[in-house]
């Protein structure tokens, strides 16, 4: 028999992303209006569950004019993981399982289930939350896109218009100093902010880790375009991309952070070289946070919307353990456990890919 629900609880995990107040405001609405649920709100992340003063009630009209606001008025965090919290003490960095603890102040709210919107670290530990019996239900959310199981995640669209229109600014600099461009976008381990940015914006060159790049062939792009009188070149460049044979540039490690590896870099690194070999200007734009800020395009409002609506409905059907996703057009349901066992890259057969090289552009292969 399923459980019986009268209290759920929302938190936000991880990088905050366009959309996670329109998914809080669409689940708050939907518990209340279709089920006469109550829902509390936790603040930062799954450090809301394991310190005091960090649970609310969520009401209706507190929710009803943030669908448009970027960033998530429950606060976020990366750094609280429950089975390895970590801290320091004398500089060292000590971790600790507070998975009990968390379980204790669940009960002690009478929360009944959770939903747990993050990207595949935070719903690593929404899937191991279930494993202890808590009931769950996970909402898919990174503006890198790269949670299997869903065709698509909200926040993606909204950081890939904020790329598109920061280069397309990048580009008229570019054209009237004869400089090369390289813009450095987000994305980790996945080429999809800078492959959907690059064809949009006209990018000569797409760099993306899944694809590695020979730095002679991106010179010889180069040098091709102002022996036709092109006299600059716009290169975007995913964070995580490298060279081929060489390693992505980190720009620091937290090791007291889930996500402990800052990739960073690659765009100063290609526009010295480009500098050196040519000895043609060029200049890096890291564009970073901008494209996770911001109000959400109309795609991720409606998106963000049936996805909060649609983890209501999971629970309430007592699916839990599943993530809601995109399978267009509906919004459907898959296993935790299937939704983070790998993540979603680019492959160099996609269309997408392939239509980028039939226009020229060039992936530095």
């Amino acid at each position: 028999m399923a459980k019986t629900i009268k209290k759920i609880g929302i938190l936000t995990g991880g990088g905050d992303c366009p959309g996670l107040n329109a998914v809080i405001r669409a689940a708050v609405k939907s518990a209340i209006l279709q089920h006469n649920w109550e829902v509390m709100g936790i603040e930062d992340g799954f450090e809301g569950l394991l310190m005091q003063g960090k649970v609310r009630p969520l009401l209706y009209d507190m929710v009803k004019d943030i669908l448009d606001r970027g960033g998530t008025m429950l606060g976020s965090s990366n750094r609280a993981n429950p089975f390895a919290y970590k801290f320091k003490i004398d500089g060292r960095i000590i971790t600790e399982d507070r998975s009990a603890q968390l379980l204790e102040n669940l009960n002690n709210y009478a929360i009944d289930a959770l939903i747990i919107i993050g990207g595949d670290g935070t719903l690593s530990i929404a899937e191991k939350l279930h494993r202890m019996g808590i009931p769950v239900v996970g909402v898919p959310k990174t503006i890198d896109n790269d949670l299997a199981a869903t065709d698509v995640t909200f926040g993606f669209d909204t950081a890939v218009n904020t790329a598109t229109q920061a280069i397309d600014k990048i580009r008229t600099t570019g054209e009237s100093h004869h400089r090369v461009m390289v813009v450095e976008v987000m994305g980790r381990y996945a080429g999809w902010i800078a492959l959907q940015s690059g064809i949009a914006s006209g990018a000569d060159l797409i760099l993306i880790p899944e694809i590695p790049f020979k730095l002679d062939t991106v010179y010889q792009v180069i040098r091709e375009r102002a022996s036709h009188g092109r006299r600059h070149s716009i290169i975007v460049v995913s964070e995580g991309a490298k060279p081929e044979g060489g390693e992505m540039v980190i720009k620091k490690i937290v090791e007291e952070s889930h996500d402990a590896i800052r990739l960073g870099g690659i765009g100063k690194m290609l526009a010295d070289k480009i500098s050196d070999e040519l000895g043609i200007e060029s200049r890096e734009t890291v564009l970073g946070h901008i494209q996770r800020g911001g109000s959400p395009s109309a795609f991720d409002r409606i998106l963000s919307t049936r996805m909060g609506a649609g983890a209501v409905r999971v629970l309430a059907e007592g699916k839990f353990g599943s993530m809601v996703c995109l399978k267009t057009p509906t919004i459907a349901s898959v296993p935790l456990e299937d939704a983070i066992t790998h993540l979603k890259l680019v492959t160099p057969d996609l269309d997408s890919v392939r239509a980028a090289r039939e226009i020229g552009v060039s992936f530095g292969d």
